[in-house]
């Protein structure tokens, strides 16, 4: 009888492999190759679940955001029923903020695709519905409703993610700089 492949499994763990790369070597690093090894398979199996780089690149973006979901999904529960929105920001932006070792790597590889699709882009497509749909979604909850200080608060998310993944920040400064702006969208208050 035939092995049964998990081809979801498979492509994850190339996919994963693709993150490591990425992340402890830089994107330049990344091929069909490099990634078939630091896999531990062969080129050929590689290229059987992605025909090309960019097929790699996009979904290993798609587990970092899976990934983001996650840790968005877990903080926001612990926050209980009927968070306030400040709260529920804080709590969204600090899920996805690369604070810890392992968030770090996501981070890497999300910084990576970011820099990949500026000379690609047509392989951001899938990312700027999402930029969209996050942006429309904070600002139904500011206060103002406005879309340009959304807009703001998912720039200084990425700024302050390329500061900790930079070393320029500690968790406790790039949380502090979105408490600060929190507060002035939201009014001063003491974060729980």
């Amino acid at each position: 009888m035939p092995k049964k492949v998990d081809h979801q499994e498979r492509r994850t763990l190339i996919a994963d492999a693709l993150m490591r790369v990425a992340a402890d070597q830089g994107l330049e690093a990344v091929s069909l190759r490099h990634v078939a090894a630091e896999a531990g398979v062969s080129a050929g199996m590689v290229q059987h679940y992605f025909r090309t780089k960019d097929e790699m690149m996009a979904f290993a973006m798609t587990v970092v955001r899976e990934r983001g979901q996650i840790r968005v999904t877990e903080a926001l529960a612990r926050l209980g029923e009927n968070p306030s929105p400040r709260l529920l920001l804080r709590a969204m932006i600090a899920a996805l903020l690369p604070l810890d070792d392992r968030t770090r790597d996501d981070g890497r590889v999300a910084l990576a695709f970011l820099a990949y699709t500026a000379v690609r882009p047509a392989s951001a497509t899938g990312l700027r519905a999402d930029t969209m749909q996050l942006t429309s979604f904070i600002a139904s909850i500011l206060p103002s409703k406005d879309a340009a200080e959304a807009a703001g608060l998912l720039g200084l998310m990425e700024g302050l993610g390329l500061y900790l993944l930079g070393g320029q920040y500690t968790a406790e400064q790039a949380l502090g700089a979105l408490d600060a702006q929190l507060d002035l969208l939201f009014g001063s208050s003491v974060v729980a």
